[in-house]
Formats: structure tokens, sequence, C-alpha cells
């Protein structure tokens, strides 16, 4: 059977379209910035705005997908130089993303620190599911690119691999103080970096590039098994926090749903109306809404207490009012401040 493989003008095209030009007034590096840039404001309105078409929007006009199978390429081309470069863009610009979102943050962060938004919390839980979708979609990425008779897959697949949205929570998230729920969805665009990199490189050494790359006259260096290697235990160092995080999800699932009930009965005795119910590591937070004057949110804690939720924290946000922290084991709740104040 014959090995797949490619011709040297298909190499050739795979290099001009991944590896950007270090001068910054080229035409491919002033594209990557200006969309970057572009992508990452669009990506910040969204979720502030609990938007998923604008976030949509965001994922098709983000360029992050570039210098990241540029790293693929430069690993299986053993181009030093480029390696180093790619992996600087992808860090550059996403911190420059982080960076745009603490921006937008600051400036139009809601009262409730984006507790109530489903565009944050869809990406501050990463587990192993999007580990195995982003490798999946990471292969898909590599062999539209090896393939140019199928390249019109590649919107589907930058929709597919969200890299710019998880980077904009992370920064709208930092400046309203949840750090750790920042670290989750930086841990989520990790996950997709090592997807990407991981199934690119496999897809390129089975398509034969290093091969038909020195046929070419491209610069070649000599492959290690130990580069291999390395990029396999990359995407086992991910998958650990997100075996933890798959754990966590379930637990948390099971809280909110414990939670739910008990909330609603609540909040029906003073005629609010239960907004949101979640549960982030072990943490349930409830949103309220309603008018004067508000329940008492020490009730809740006694009833959370007498359903076998003791051992929760609970984080309490009326709309509208301020938030209230009841510890676990306790029977006092007190005003929690705002990060932002």
């Amino acid at each position: 059977m014959r090995m797949a493989t490619v011709d040297a003008v298909a190499v050739r095209r795979m290099a001009d379209t991944l590896f950007i030009e270090r001068d910054p007034r080229s035409p491919s590096s002033t594209r990557f910035w200006g969309l970057l840039v572009l992508a990452a404001v669009i990506a910040s309105a969204g979720v502030v705005g609990d938007s998923t078409a604008t976030v949509i929007g965001a994922m098709i006009v983000a360029p992050l997908m570039t210098p990241i199978l540029g790293s693929a390429l430069a690993l299986v081309l053993a181009d030093r130089a480029q390696v180093v470069r790619c992996a600087l863009l992808v860090l550059g610009g996403a911190l420059a993303v982080i960076a745009i979102g603490m921006l937008l943050g600051w400036i139009a962060a809601p009262p409730d620190a984006f507790a109530s938004n489903s565009q944050v919390s869809s990406r501050i839980s990463p587990r192993l599911i999007d580990l195995l979708a982003a490798l999946a979609t990471g292969t898909v990425g590599a062999f539209a690119l090896v393939r140019a008779d199928i390249s019109d897959t590649l919107p589907g697949v930058a929709i597919a691999i969200s890299l710019v949205p998880p980077l904009a929570v992370t920064g709208l998230l930092v400046t309203v103080g949840r750090y750790h729920d920042a670290s989750q969805s930086a841990l989520l665009f990790a996950t997709n970096v090592a997807a990407i990199v991981a199934t690119g490189t496999v897809v390129f050494l089975v398509y034969r590039v290093r091969a038909v790359a020195q046929e070419g006259g491209l610069r070649v260096g000599r492959f290690h098994g130990s580069t291999l290697a390395a990029v396999i235990v990359l995407v086992v160092l991910i998958a650990v926090p997100l075996t933890t995080g798959t754990v966590t999800v379930a637990r948390d699932r099971s809280l909110a749903a414990d939670a739910r009930p008990v909330a609603e009965r609540w909040a029906a005795a003073g005629q609010w109306e239960i907004a949101s119910v979640d549960a982030r590591n072990g943490i349930v937070v409830i949103g309220v809404l309603g008018l004067p004057p508000q329940p008492a949110p020490t009730a809740l804690r006694a009833a959370l207490d007498r359903n076998g939720m003791r051992d929760a924290d609970l984080e309490l946000h009326l709309v509208g009012g301020r938030t209230h922290w009841c510890p676990a084991d306790t029977d006092r709740c007190s005003v929690k401040e705002s990060s932002r104040s």
C-alpha cells in the first residue's frame, strides 16, 4: 500500500501559509496582528454581551491557528528558528488577546462578575472530552492544509477549535478577580494548542512532508524521535488537569442539581425568582432577582445545610443588589466586596 504523500509545490504552499514573515510590516505579519486584534475585540464584546453569534464570528476571523500549525510544521522540518518564532507568535498573540479582554472588562464588566454569563461558564470547566474534540479538530485542520481540495473545511475547524474566546474570557475574568476560573479558560486554550501541535505533527509526518521538502530544496534539519516524544508528553501533561476537571464538573453538576429545588423554595417564600443555579469547584453560586425586601441569605444557607450541603460554600448574587458570601459550616453570611470597587 502506497504511503500518503504530498508534492514539493504543496509543501512550499504550506510553508508560505504557516510561516509568518519576520518583518512586522510584511503582508503576512500585518494581516496576522490586524486580524488578531479585531478577533480579540469581537470575542471580548461577544462574551460581555453573552452573544454566541458574535463569538462565532471571532472564531472565524482569528488567525491563531496559523502559527500553531506553523509550530507543528517547523517541528517536522526540524527548523529550530521557525519553531521559536512560531511559539513566540502564539505566546505574544495569546497575551495580546488577554490584554484586550482585560481592557474591555474594565470598561464593561457586569455587577455579577459574569456569574450568569453562558459564554464564560462554558469555557471555565475544561474536561477530557475537550481534549478529544481538540485532537479530532486539529487533525481535520492539518489534513485540510495538506489537501488543498478540502480546504473549504477550514472555517468549520476555526469554529470548532475555539482559540480566541477562551483567552478573551481569561482577560475578562482577571478584571473581576476570578483568577481560578481565568486559569481554567487559559487551560482550555492550552489544551487546544497542544492538540493542534500534536495532530499537526503526526499528519505532516504521515504525509512525508520532510522528505518532499528536502527534495524540493527547503531547509530541513535532523528530526529526533525525542521531538515526537516531547509532543506526546505535552498532551499527556495537559490531560492530567483535564481529568481532574472532568471529576470536578461531574461533582458540581450534581451539587447544582441538588441546590436548585432548595433555592427555589427559599426564593418563593419572598416572591423572588431564581435566575441561575450553578456550582464551581464545590461552591454553590445562585443568582436571584426580585423587588425589595430581599430574602435572608442566612435562611438559604440553613436550608442547604438541612438538605445535605453543609460542606458547600454559598455565593448568592442578588441582581441589582449585593453579593453575599455564606461559608460552609456557619450560620452567618457577609457582603462580598467587588474586586473592581
